[in-house]
């Protein structure tokens, strides 16, 4: 699989994370290639436009557009730490992007905001809500995607949030989107976050935009919290790929000696675990919370307990490469006579990793779709 992009602005090395040492996917998709294209051919922006990206998978369209000195925003951070990566493998300086987080302030305004669709239609509501304080008549406004992650929800809440929306011809099953803000628009309040009460309990469980499963439990997540064991003896918990952070609230719940710490790559996940930790426990309980590459930068054999519900997607692309990078880092971080409890689909195949990683695993329950 080749890693090199050829686009008008020129030719880039780019890599994806987490890394495989046979990389089968690339770090860009044709949507990237069309809006890049695009900009350079057909609508070329003066040299001192102001420029936010948002979405942008892996620093392709960051490290083409790098002269621009962009804004980008992004929910992943292993998004950013691609595009930081791609920008040195490119002899680019990291300091030419300004990289944001999704919930970071945004300022003044800006002349081309060019966005990728995301896969949570909710994510993009969020950012449009966010974006149109900073929006002027004249900002042009493209939303990138492959035709399959453009369905008309996506023409509906650019025509609500920002206004009148033209479309290009398909190229490589890719579609561009073009939004003229509207000043007349009246744009809501964002709705985000959302909350529920969890089941069985008086915690009040808030999610902002990008969480998965944010209006209610979701059916491996309920599973997996009827057996979370009680570890008296435990003083470090992991709730590794947190989400919201249920997991880790009811685990600490059930070992009232640990302290939790919350880990995600999404920093709007670690924001909605803090809070309901925060909400639920006060200042009575430790924790910490981490943005970050899985368990990347956290020490060896410091770990009792590590839970997992491992994300079987990356963005758009479906595949068990997320979790079997947890699971390696796991068996790093964990102390002897330590566990790791893994929550998953039978279809997943997770047992055969875990077989070969750690020497054997046992089932703690099971249904007829999932293993815990």
């Amino acid at each position: 699989m080749t890693n090199r992009l050829t686009v008008a602005q020129g030719e880039f090395e780019l890599n994806r994370l987490p890394k495989r040492p046979r990389e089968l996917l690339r770090a860009w998709d044709a949507a990237d290639e069309y809006l890049l294209d695009t900009v350079a051919e057909q609508l070329k922006p003066p040299s001192a436009a102001r420029v936010l990206l948002a979405n942008d998978s892996f620093g392709a369209l960051a490290v083409a557009l790098s002269a621009f000195r962009p804004y980008a925003i992004s929910d992943s951070y292993l998004s950013q730490q691609a595009t930081r990566l791609n920008l040195a493998a490119n002899g680019l300086p990291e300091h030419g992007v300004s990289l944001l987080s999704s919930l970071d302030p945004l300022e003044d305004v800006f002349d081309w905001v060019l966005i990728k669709a995301p896969k949570t239609l909710t994510l993009l509501e969020d950012e449009l809500i966010r974006l149109h304080p900073h929006l002027t008549p004249s900002t042009q406004v493209i939303v990138a995607g492959m035709i399959k992650t453009l369905p008309s929800s996506v023409w509906k809440l650019l025509e609500r949030l920002i206004g009148p929306t033209t479309t290009s011809l398909a190229r490589k099953k890719a579609r561009l989107i073009f939004a003229r803000p509207d000043a007349a628009l009246t744009v809501p309040s964002s709705p985000y976050p959302v909350s529920y009460r969890l089941e069985n309990t008086e915690y009040l469980i808030s999610n902002h935009a990008n969480v998965f499963s944010r209006d209610s439990l979701d059916i491996g997540t309920r599973f997996f919290l009827q057996h979370i064991p009680s570890r008296q003896d435990a003083c470090d918990i992991i709730d590794l790929g947190c989400g919201n952070g249920v997991v880790g609230l009811i685990a600490a719940e059930r070992s009232p000696a640990a302290t939790v710490h919350f880990v995600d790559e999404s920093f709007m996940a670690v924001a909605s675990a803090r809070d309901n930790f925060q909400r639920a426990f006060g200042g009575r309980r430790e924790a910490t919370f981490r943005v970050g590459d899985g368990l990347m930068e956290v020490e060896s054999e410091s770990a009792d307990l590590i839970l997992c519900n491992p994300p079987f997607h990356q963005q758009n692309t479906v595949g068990d490469q997320i979790a079997v990078s947890l699971f390696k880092q796991s068996r790093r971080v964990l102390r002897k006579g330590g566990e790791l409890w893994v929550i998953g689909n039978r279809h997943l195949d997770y047992h055969s990793y875990l077989d070969r990683l750690f020497g054997g695993y046992s089932v703690v329950a099971a249904n007829s779709n999932l293993l815990s």
